[in-house]
């Protein structure tokens, strides 16, 4: 079933509300439309009975003779035919009852009651006299006729107003579907013309429905899209910076007059240190541009511990003394262990490279909400309180702030892509003798 705020109940509510009002507007103006064009105007009923009160008169004043005279000029009038009749249906002239009229004797109407539904044949109307002892029978004259108006009526009845009704149905659409889609479309263009600022207005973004749905998923795929795009000329300018460096270096020594044995070591240096600035830069895009669903599993941090520190006392020549873990075999993660392994790697060297040599260098942690929030602290000095967001950003190296500038800036950027990639997180505070790197991954 569609969810409660899916765009199928807007559509219905719409479809059905609309397919009511038609039925009930229908009915209801063709019942108006009936009554009000199925009886007699008042001043149709009032001439009416001024000729009964006529024909009652020559009755009265002319007897046979006047009744005849009377219905020849009412005829002449009307251009239909009348009759003076007893309460028997007798007539009150010389002149005799045609079969036609005798049949029609049989259908009178009072000029009271509706005149039915508009047919070929004109309604008979019976008009008592006064007295009540006789009455005028003839023919509805055309001209006082309710139905004139009818055909009128009904046509604005059953095509009009439907149709009106069908074009705020249209309108209503429109502004449900078309209008969003095509604000969408454009916002689309936009986008294929490289205006990766764009983004859906709030009136189409906000609503609850799949439209609304298709909007934000629209903005998440531009701004990650924008970013990302921003993120590799970023790193493509600071990339090319990095290499001239090293190739600076390489044609200083192509010109100098070192022997083959020292210009082959400067060759194989720099060519190392250019191969590591490309391995890393191209992970950093790795993991910024495919974000990979790494495969979770068991991780218990005090052993990987050992085996990196073990490999970081190899590389910098630090003791192991100097590297203290305050976990016990209890701190277990779910987390990738070749992406926190890689994570803790660089967090331990970036830690080494920026304190001092008789510096300590502490890993610690608590479990709190399901979660294992670790922490390594060295004894740099720390950095800036506006630079704690600084330090993860790609060729960012703050020199002034803490010691040892070597590296290319990628270490921190890398390791919270890593730590993000496996639904943990990374961010640094300062401790006041050194900077804290803050890691948090789910416990298992």
């Amino acid at each position: 079933m569609p969810g409660r705020h899916s765009l199928f109940w807007k559509l219905a509510i719409i479809l059905v509300g609309f397919c009511l009002v038609m039925i009930a507007l229908t009915l209801s103006f063709g019942q108006m439309i009936g009554q009000r064009t199925s009886f007699l105007s008042d001043d149709a009923r009032q001439v009416l009975r001024g000729y009964a009160q006529e024909a009652e008169l020559a009755w009265k004043q002319g007897g046979a003779a006047g009744v005849d005279a009377f219905q020849a000029s009412l005829e002449q009038r009307e251009g239909s035919w009348a009759l003076l009749l007893d309460a028997h249906l007798f007539p009150l002239g010389s002149r005799a009852i045609t079969d036609d009229q005798r049949q029609r004797l049989s259908f009178m109407r009072r000029l009271e009651w509706p005149m039915g539904r508009q047919s070929a044949e004109p309604r008979t109307l019976s008009i008592p006299f006064d007295e009540g002892r006789a009455q005028l029978v003839m023919l509805l004259p055309e001209r006082f006729s309710p139905w004139g108006p009818r055909p009128v009526l009904f046509f604005l009845a059953q095509k009009v107003v439907p149709g009106l009704l069908a074009l705020l149905l249209c309108l209503l659409l429109y502004r449900l579907l078309i209008s969003p889609l095509r604000h969408l479309r454009e916002q689309a263009n936009a986008l294929r013309g490289d205006q990766l600022s764009t983004r859906v207005a709030p009136s189409v973004s906000r609503r609850r429905d799949e439209l609304g749905e298709l909007a934000r998923a629209f903005d998440h795929m531009a701004g990650r899209l924008e970013n990302t795009v921003s993120f590799q000329r970023q790193l493509l300018r600071d990339l090319s910076h990095e290499l001239r460096t090293p190739l600076s270096r390489l044609r200083v020594a192509g010109e100098s007059e070192l022997d083959v044995e020292g210009l082959r070591q400067r060759l194989e240096r720099e060519v190392q240190c250019m191969q590591q600035l490309v391995d890393d830069t191209l992970e950093l895009v790795w993991l910024d541009t495919e974000r990979p669903q790494l495969p979770l599993e068991e991780i218990e941090v005090r052993s990987l511990w050992g085996v990196i520190c073990e490999n970081a006392c190899y590389e910098s020549g630090w003791p192991a003394r100097q590297l203290v873990c305050d976990l016990g075999p209890e701190c277990r993660v779910l987390g990738n262990l070749n992406g926190f392994a890689q994570a803790l790697e660089n967090i331990l060297r970036n830690a080494i490279r920026h304190s001092p040599p008789g510096g300590v260098i502490r890993l610690g942690g608590q479990l709190q909400d399901g979660y294992w929030e670790l922490w390594l602290e060295d004894q740099g000095g720390g950095v800036g309180d506006g630079q704690l967001e600084t330090i993860f950003r790609p060729f960012t190296r703050l020199c002034a702030a803490r010691p040892g500038g070597e590296g290319f800036g990628l270490g921190l950027a890398i390791a919270r892509g890593a730590m993000r990639s496996q639904g943990g997180d990374l961010w640094a505070e300062n401790t006041g003798e050194g900077l804290r790197l803050n890691l948090r991954l789910a416990t298992v």
